[in-house]
């Protein structure tokens, strides 16, 4: 089973988490047959390593982690690849990979231009 895992910082405040929450429930309506689950490096739960725990337990041997960052800073570089090896280490049965942060990917480029364009 594949599995998809969006990855993002955490907040203090508990409303930082409705546009991932949002962003989850878009995608169970369009991918209903792929199980998604949210994960947060710091701040708030579930951390990446439970959210891969609860994907192999329910059957997932196949995770792609998008991490919703807008850029490859810091935390990206450098802790994200130590959590994700952790949890690689954890269950070496499964196939787990990391896409880049949405925020270079060219289309969510377009569409945050487009945002604004529409502000205008």
């Amino acid at each position: 089973m594949k599995a998809l895992i969006l990855f993002g910082h955490g907040a203090r405040d508990s409303r930082w988490r409705e546009p991932f929450e949002r962003l989850a429930l878009i995608w169970r309506a369009r991918h209903p047959q792929v199980r998604v689950e949210l994960a947060f490096l710091e701040l708030m739960q579930p951390s990446l390593a439970e959210a891969v725990t609860s994907l192999v337990g329910s059957g997932a041997r196949n995770i792609v982690v998008v991490p919703v960052f807008f850029g490859q800073g810091g935390h990206l570089r450098n802790d994200f690849p130590v959590l994700l090896s952790a949890c690689q280490e954890k269950f070496p049965d499964v196939v787990l990979s990391a896409t880049p942060a949405v925020g270079e990917d060219e289309a969510v480029l377009q569409a945050i231009v487009d945002f604004g364009a529409r502000a205008l």
